[in-house]
């Protein structure tokens, strides 16, 4: 039985993300572009498409939480069951206990929910993979209402937006796909952290994290966005630098990829880079704020830095030099060599 209440948290995720039209966006001569995408993809970065390449799907806000709540479900339902346990009373579950086991369902679905909600707001496509099922088919999903309201606010062509995004979450497909290792380690990661974690109230983890040490010291870290580490603990916390660096180099590598393989099909590539370059610093307030405590901050991060880091390697040693990356696990980039690429190469490719 599960123990977050996944029903409400889709209702909760679609009732925050609202339903804008999604002006006719289809997937259309965009579809039909994918598997050139994904070989010129191949062809620049030296990984081979061995899998057959997801179709192309446009989906509204409703379907992309739909997808990502089944994604979510395998990683958060061990977490949820560590952190409401039920108790027994001669012999039988308490009855209050139960309610109130029943009740921390509710509101963790209605969490997971609204946070799903809040981010279909603004992504604009994802190569949905589930990372602790290998037999799982993976998803090429664009998301229409997004994508529509980008074009029109920015003021750049709708088409070729579609066809630059399209080809970052290609560009994902063709890493799982070329490098086969990838899903089971950043599955085992995933795996092992979860096993790791010693889920109590997020509360009093907190209030232990804010009296247990220095106070200046520890409303500096909220200050800096890192509630997760204070969450999670330090003994767990290397296991997730290991998980943020080898996103920041999936997502790094996408970002740079999308730029060099569009600038061989998207006349308009120069305006489509400032204008999402634009959008991500121009979040107002409440986006920052709620970006900051969420954690979503580190994702904005993940894009800079590895983007970085495979922009300085390909303009030293070329794009087969960052090929290598995608070896085997002991090949990723730690998290200073992220930010230092040179330590990265002397090791790997001295």
């Amino acid at each position: 039985m599960d123990t977050i209440d996944w029903a409400l948290a889709q209702k909760v995720g679609e009732l925050v993300a609202g339903n804008p039209p999604s002006l006719d966006v289809q997937a259309g001569g965009v579809g039909a572009l994918t598997q050139s995408f994904a070989d010129r993809v191949s062809s620049y970065t030296g990984l081979h498409l061995a899998a057959e390449l997801p179709a192309l799907e446009i989906v509204d806000r409703s379907s992309w939480i739909a997808a990502n709540l089944g994604t979510m479900r395998p990683l958060l339902e061990p977490l949820a069951k560590k952190a409401i346990k039920p108790r027994r009373a001669f012999g039988r579950q308490a009855p209050l206990t139960n309610a109130l086991n029943s009740a921390s369902g509710l509101m963790l679905g209605a969490q997971v929910g609204a946070l799903t909600g809040v981010l279909s707001q603004r992504v604009l496509g994802q190569y949905d993979i589930e990372l602790l099922n290998p037999s799982g088919k993976p998803r090429l999903l664009l998301v229409a209402p997004n994508l529509a309201q980008v074009a029109q606010s920015l003021e750049v062509n709708r088409e070729q937006l579609i066809s630059w995004v399209a080809i970052h979450e290609v560009t994902h497909a063709v890493q799982f796909s070329g490098a086969p290792w990838l899903q089971a380690h950043l599955g085992g990661l995933m795996q092992e952290l979860i096993e790791r974690m010693q889920v109590t109230v997020s509360a009093t983890d907190l209030f232990k994290g804010l009296v247990g040490g220095d106070l200046r010291d520890t409303l500096e870290r909220l200050r800096r966005g890192e509630v997760l580490r204070l969450t999670v603990g330090e003994a767990r916390w290397g296991l997730v630098e290991q998980l943020q660096s080898t996103m920041s180099l999936i997502e790094g590598h996408a970002e740079h990829v999308m730029d060099a393989v569009g600038a061989e099909v998207l006349p308009s590539l120069s305006a489509l880079r400032q204008a999402m370059n634009t959008r991500r610093t121009s979040r107002g307030l409440p986006w920052r704020v709620l970006e900051r405590f969420l954690g979503i901050e580190l994702k904005m991060r993940q894009y800079q830095v590895g983007r970085r880091f495979c922009d300085l390697v390909v303009e030293q040693r070329g794009p087969a030099a960052l090929t290598r990356a995608f070896a085997s696990a002991n090949d990723l980039p730690s998290a200073a060599e992220l930010d230092h690429p040179s330590l990265w190469l002397t090791r790997v490719d001295p």
